[in-house]
Parts: structure tokens; C-alpha cells; sequence
């Protein structure tokens, strides 16, 4: 699959981590736990990101600012779902409001893999 495949897919499968997010929070359940989603190389994405990469796209000077957004994205992702099935629905609807950091990293990693296809 082409770099532009895998970003593609990777903005999507994040964007409906929200949703996920969101359900969690309604429900206080997840099918996955706060400690998987916080590790950055369980996803798709991510797993193509450190273990099946090419050199040449490891080499985009987009890379590196991915890998931190997408560890960034995961952490607050983990956190925000750890307090939803933990019974704490209210401070992780908070956590994942404008302004805060999980909006700001989620919309930072979309901007960051959109210039990179931009770039392909």
C-alpha cells in the first residue's frame, strides 16, 4: 500500500477513534483498554509507522512530527477512555473538549499527515 493509502487511512481510523471515544463515555465501555490505546504502535497506523515503513517515507521530514502526534494522540486517547470506564464520564467528555490537549493533538496529527500526503 502506497504512502498516500496508509495516510489516508490513518486520518480515518483516528477519526473514528472520537466516535469510539465518544461511546466509551456513554456507556463506560470500550472493546480495548486505556493501557493498549496509549501505546501508539497497536493501531493500524501505527503499526505501519515503526515496523513497516520504507526508508524512503521514514526519511519525510514529516515522520518524525508524526510519530510525536500520534504518540501524543494515543496518550490523551488512553487517558480520556480510562476515565470513561472508570466511571468518570463528565472530567472525559472535558478532557476531549475544544481546547483541550486531545483536540489539540488530534487535530495536529490530521494537519501534520495531510501536509505529508500533500507532499507525495
Amino acid at each position: 500500500m502506497s504512502v498516500k493509502d496508509e495516510i489516508s487511512k490513518a486520518i480515518s481510523a483516528h477519526g473514528q477513534w472520537k466516535q469510539k471515544l465518544r461511546t466509551a463515555i456513554q456507556t463506560g465501555e470500550c472493546e480495548s483498554t486505556p493501557s493498549k490505546v496509549k501505546q501508539d504502535n497497536n493501531c493500524a497506523f501505527g503499526k505501519w509507522l515503526h515496523e513497516r515503513i520504507d526508508g524512503g517515507a521514514k526519511g519525510s521530514v514529516y515522520y518524525s512530527d508524526v510519530v510525536d502526534l500520534h504518540a501524543e494522540f494515543h496518550q490523551q486517547a488512553g487517558a480520556i477512555l480510562e476515565l470513561a470506564v472508570n466511571g468518570d464520564p463528565e472530567q472525559a467528555r472535558g478532557l476531549m473538549g475544544l481546547g483541550q490537549p486531545f483536540a489539540k493533538y488530534s487535530s495536529a496529527l490530521t494537519l501534520k499527515l495531510k501536509e505529508w500526503q500533500a507532499a507525495l
